[in-house]
């Protein structure tokens, strides 16, 4: 029971971001450290929570279209799996179920209750009563807070037990598999991210990152460290560039004026 709640209530302190200001709490390489304290394995909730970030790391909200929930596919996914005793291949396997349940629900509490919260907000739009317009705004912000807390605290107090019996129930080449599509699936958002982020100017730093990780032997870490120096200093010229074009423009300028009076 109190695992369930610290559960849910981790569910339901991640989704206030969008209340509170974007922190990226809710991406599951920190839902998944904070489910590694509950369950008493930090390890495997960071291994874990990685292995999700990489795989969901290309999946975001585009207009009115909402991608499957990280914040509970990563949560219940992690603490079945740490429960279990199972593999990264067992998140994998569980988080986009959940995620996609999940889905469904935020998608019936968009469609119904925040609309009724929307008229109600015009009611006092045109009482002019500013205390019931905020009351609405939260209502609506932090009730989808409290679903996917009931979600998960419900879910993990309800399942944990059915889960373990069907993970011990997979054969054995279905887990194989699902060890592949362990590597396979980061791959795949990565390829996603890629897809919206890459151009024909940014291209060139993917291949130079590429080809020193793959012929220097520097860690990742390092190569990190390097883009981010590199990353300031083409901002700094960039910067430098436009003030001193900008400098010479308004010098020429002067002395147009100068020579004209």
């Amino acid at each position: 029971m109190i695992t369930a709640f610290l559960l849910g209530l981790i569910a339901f302190v991640s989704q206030c971001e969008y209340a509170l200001g974007t922190s990226l709490i809710c991406r599951p390489i920190v839902t998944g450290l904070l489910t590694g304290i509950v369950m008493g394995d930090i390890k495997a909730g960071v291994i874990m929570g990685a292995t999700l970030e990489l795989a969901f790391i290309g999946s975001f909200s585009v207009g009115g279209s909402l991608p499957p929930d990280v914040i509970t596919g990563g949560i219940l996914a992690i603490a079945f799996s740490i429960a279990s005793k199972s593999g990264v291949e067992t998140v994998l396997l569980l988080a986009l179920p959940i995620a996609t349940f999940t889905l469904i629900m935020k998608n019936l509490y968009n469609g119904i209750i925040i609309p009724m919260l929307l008229h109600k907000a015009d009611d006092y739009a045109s009482e002019g009563n500013c205390k019931g317009i905020e009351r609405m705004h939260l209502l609506s912000g932090f009730g989808l807070s409290l679903l996917l807390g009931v979600i998960t605290f419900v879910a993990f107090y309800l399942g944990g037990d059915v889960i373990t019996n069907l993970l011990k129930m997979i054969p054995t080449f279905v887990q194989r598999g699902l060890e592949v599509a362990t590597g396979i699936i980061p791959a795949l958002g990565f390829a996603m991210l890629a897809r919206l982020l890459l151009n024909k100017e940014l291209v060139v730093y993917l291949f130079l990152g590429f080809f020193i990780a793959a012929y220097t032997g520097i860690p990742l870490t390092g190569i990190a460290i390097f883009g981010a120096i590199l990353a300031i200093i083409l901002v700094n010229v960039s910067s430098n560039g436009v003030g001193v074009r900008e400098a010479v423009s308004n010098t020429q300028g002067g002395e147009l004026e100068d020579e004209d009076f």
